[in-house]
């Protein structure tokens, strides 16, 4: 507890010092947002902790936006909407450079990798819904507009032979497709995230719901076309309390910031998730996953100089 005071500590006097050194400097802002996802999701799980521990020593509140996720999330930082953010690392990827559901390039840079989301395809239990190519034609959810998870899911589909316009897709977000998958609305929708995420765990205590396989072949297309940023994977047995493993893919997510933030608050910053990542992982598990070793690995996109400094110090 000592060596986290003194690390939110440190982020104190920097956002002061950011906000307020001289004469002219603005007043610093009476909120700091984290730019999120759904409220049912791990990202905003997440966020919430972290915005908690921040704002316990600062001038400053700190606050986790609810989000459509990944590419709202990306969008939130470049236009400045937000300090922090969380981010697949494929819909990262296209905001560096400027491809895919972004129009140019955002200067937007990673600061940690934090674990791997899994690509769950979940469906009624009672639909004819067999396979991923057997989403056309019926009333789905490919995820919100500016998710992550709709991003995954086209490539997905394209990749299994079907054509995203050729499903019924009700563009909902997480918490929604849970709601209208429970009151028989749709048959089945995506969502990428960390194990467990809490409102599936949910569902699938109270719904007859199943999640379906990924298979390799498409997962290979998948990369063949997109960079290789996914990895082939399992949902381990137990999880969501099934009794079998699943095939499926999963991609790593990343916290990242505008490339203009100063270098000293992105060190503080991680100074502070590392120094609450097991408290944060008492309510969020995959926070546990978090690896000074591992987090530096961003590719494609860059490492924010005020991370490389920070892990070069925390050797």
């Amino acid at each position: 507890m000592r060596a986290r005071r003194r690390a939110l500590a440190a982020v104190v006097a920097v956002f002061v010092l950011a906000g307020v050194a001289g004469c002219t400097a603005p007043p610093a802002p009476d909120r700091y947002a984290i730019a999120g996802g759904g409220s049912t999701g791990v990202y905003y799980a997440f966020g919430e902790q972290l915005a908690e521990v921040l704002s316990e020593t600062r001038p400053s509140v700190v606050t986790v936006d609810e989000t459509n996720g990944s590419v709202d999330n990306l969008q939130r930082l470049g236009d400045g909407r937000a300090l922090l953010g969380f981010a697949q690392s494929d819909a990262a990827a296209d905001a560096v450079a400027g491809t895919g559901p972004f129009s140019e390039p955002l200067a937007v840079q990673a600061i940690a990798r934090l674990y791997d989301e899994y690509v769950h395809v979940v469906v009624s239990a009672d639909s004819e819904i067999d396979d991923v190519a057997d989403f056309a034609g019926h009333p789905v959810s490919l995820g919100a507009p500016g998710s992550g998870v709709n991003l995954v899911a086209s490539r997905v589909l394209r990749a299994a032979g079907v054509d995203p316009a050729m499903v019924d897709d009700r563009e909902l977000g997480l918490g929604e497709s849970i709601a209208a998958l429970s009151a028989g609305e749709i048959e089945g929708f995506f969502w990428v995230g960390g194990l467990p995420t809490p409102g599936l765990a949910e569902l699938f205590d109270d719904t007859r719901a199943q999640l379906l396989s990924i298979e390799v072949e498409t997962v290979e297309a998948v990369n063949a076309e997109h960079g290789r940023v996914y990895r082939l994977a399992e949902f381990p047995i137990g999880a969501y309390g099934r009794v079998e493993a699943t095939a499926t893919m999963t991609v790593p997510n990343y916290l990242l910031v505008a490339s203009d933030t100063p270098d000293a608050l992105v060190a503080d910053l991680l100074g502070v998730l590392f120094a609450a990542r097991s408290d944060i992982a008492a309510e969020v598990p995959v926070a546990a996953l978090l690896d000074p070793r591992q987090a530096i690995f961003t590719d494609p996109v860059a490492l924010h100089p005020g991370a490389i400094d920070y892990y070069r110090n925390a050797r």
